[in-house]
């Protein structure tokens, strides 16, 4: 059973093609995701806490590509805490549909919020090479997939404390006049 669970939430990420928009239960799509990495924060020693709301609308939205941005945050926030620590993923409902995902980690410098969703730009590197293991593009395309849903994104970080990326979604796609 837990095998072939994996297997669909890996088929269902590997559709993350094309741009067709259907409603989308934000909800399910992070639970999916925190499934695929369920094995992986075991592993590294983060406890992950939801405090999803029960009551969501559903947005107008791509699944894979959602499924995309929350691996992205997720991944960095996994990369934040080598040492272990607490990652929370937070749904709520107003104007639109809100997602707050926040971890334990080593935060981010002042000095780079500004270029985090630059190509390109990580702040990743190995303890002994110090060349980066990021390629700097996992931000970059979480920004313009967010930008694709009419959504937007913030990011609150304190060194030595953690970070929190904000997402907001609106409950309908606005029409993009051409």
């Amino acid at each position: 059973f837990r095998a072939s669970e994996i297997v669909n939430n890996l088929l269902n990420f590997s559709r993350t093609g094309g741009t067709e928009f259907t409603d989308v239960n934000v909800n399910k799509i992070i639970l999916d995701t925190l499934a695929l990495l369920e094995h992986q924060f075991k592993t590294t020693k983060i406890q992950v806490q939801d405090e999803l709301c029960e009551h969501l609308p559903p947005i107008s939205g791509n699944p894979g590509r959602l499924q995309q941005v929350f691996l992205n945050l997720f991944l960095n926030a996994r990369d934040a805490m080598p040492g272990g620590g607490t990652l929370r993923v937070g749904t709520s409902n107003g104007e639109g549909v809100s997602v707050a995902i926040s971890d334990t980690g080593a935060g981010i410098p002042q000095e780079h919020i500004q270029r985090i969703y630059d190509p390109f730009f990580t702040t990743k590197s190995t303890p002994r090479e110090g060349q980066g293991k990021g390629t700097g593009l996992g931000l970059s395309v979480t920004y313009g997939i967010i930008q694709e849903h009419a959504g937007k994104i913030r990011v609150e970080s304190r060194p030595g404390e953690g970070t929190t990326f904000y997402l907001d979604f609106p409950l309908m796609r606005k029409a993009v006049n051409v």
